[in-house]
């Protein structure tokens, strides 16, 4: 559980085109075996400490003739972004996917003062 101490509380989210590997062949198409893409992800204002960060499937194109194996991540989550991760391995057949995030944590306050 993260504990917001700031009085002003920031929430940023997106969405992105993680890759589209039909058309040209790319590995996630074509390959076996463990593969990843990832993506960094920076948000519009820096908050004040890394926030929490949910990212989910917003579209997965995936061929139906093998199992549909996934893992979406949201990995090295700092001050000014993180980097979204998605995994998958064996036989599955990824075509394309778009990740949908939203980071939540606190933000600077310009007008509070430090008296530690």
């Amino acid at each position: 559980m993260q504990i917001i101490k700031s009085s002003r509380l920031g929430i940023a989210q997106g969405s992105v085109d993680l890759f589209s590997d039909y058309e040209e062949g790319g590995e996630m198409w074509t390959g076996e075996g463990t593969r990843a893409r990832s993506q960094w992800i920076a948000f519009e204002q820096p908050f004040a400490v890394p926030p929490v960060v949910h990212v989910a499937l917003s579209l997965w194109d995936m061929d139906s003739a093998h199992n549909v194996r996934a893992d979406l991540v949201a990995d090295k989550v700092g001050t000014d972004g993180f980097e979204a991760v998605f995994r998958t391995w064996l036989d599955t057949r990824v075509a394309r996917v778009r990740i949908s995030w939203i980071a939540m944590g606190a933000m600077s306050d310009e007008d509070a003062w430090d008296v530690d």
